[in-house]
């Protein structure tokens, strides 16, 4: 059990964000930004830095779900990132993210233990100072978010299968919603709404639709308070239609059954 009050079932992230959305947005855009944002480094290389350090400060959620992300990066290479986390150094990734996974440990341990020779021997490999700058600040940002959850004893699901909806929504969708524009009439994201409205949907599937298409989001999110808010009206939702609670956002154990919560913004 949590050391505060969250909604039952909440894994991870999703309890902390269904109490403090305002603190918990800055961290999804710092995610946005670090994994999926322009960079020579491909999102899968930093889903794996990310991943590894998460792994060597044992958080389980951190590790499983980005680990997930980045075997979903990797046409679905589930087997390397295992690889990865039990040693990278013969795992079948580059001697450049190799020296970059190297630097991303021994900020895990402190700041300091990082070494001239490790950051030599990573330009050695081909890393530009940008790429060790962004590995550094991946490594420092995820030893906040593995501690981050770990401290407030979070529940976190150790099937590493729970994980792969929400690797496939994080790595395809990103960690936050877009600005919720209305689609002009005509468009092709026009004529998705009207095929996507005509059916049931799982809880998953519409919050997955809801961050792609954010003028749908608006016809779930509109009579709903706050983000909070929101956040228990699809846990509750899903308790109620015999889903998993952790279906909510693509989170482990999402259910399969299908539910027209569309047609029901009701809270």
């Amino acid at each position: 059990m949590a050391h505060i009050q969250v909604p039952e079932g909440a894994p991870g992230f999703l309890g902390p964000m269904a109490i403090s959305p305002q603190s918990t947005r800055g961290l999804r855009e710092l995610a946005e930004v670090l994994l999926r944002g322009p960079n020579t480094l491909t999102p899968a290389e930093r889903e794996m830095i990310a991943t590894h350090v998460s792994a060597r400060n044992d958080c389980c959620f951190c590790q499983l779900s980005h680990g997930a992300a980045a075997a979903e990066h990797l046409n679905g290479d589930y087997d390397l990132i295992n690889r990865l986390k039990r040693n990278y150094a013969i795992a079948e990734i580059s001697d450049r993210l190799k020296s970059l996974l190297a630097i991303a440990g021994k900020v895990e341990k402190g700041g300091k233990q990082v070494t001239p020779e490790e950051v030599a021997r990573a330009r050695r490999q081909g890393a530009t100072d940008k790429e060790i700058h962004d590995t550094l600040l991946i490594a420092a940002a995820f030893r906040m978010f593995n501690r981050y959850l770990d401290g407030l004893d979070t529940w976190q699901p150790t099937d590493p299968n729970a994980y792969r909806e929400m690797g496939q929504t994080m790595a395809h969708l990103g960690y936050v919603k877009p600005n919720r524009e209305k689609p002009r009439r005509g468009s092709l994201a026009t004529a998705r709404f009207a095929k996507l409205e005509n059916r049931p949907h799982s809880i998953a599937e519409t919050v997955a639709i809801c961050t792609a298409l954010p003028s749908l989001s608006l016809r779930i999110w509109s009579r709903i308070p706050s983000e909070a808010d929101g956040l228990a009206l699809l846990v509750q939702n899903a308790s109620k239609h015999g889903l998993s609670p952790a279906a909510g956002l693509g989170y482990p154990s999402a259910g399969t059954g299908s539910v027209d919560v569309l047609r029901k913004p009701s809270v």
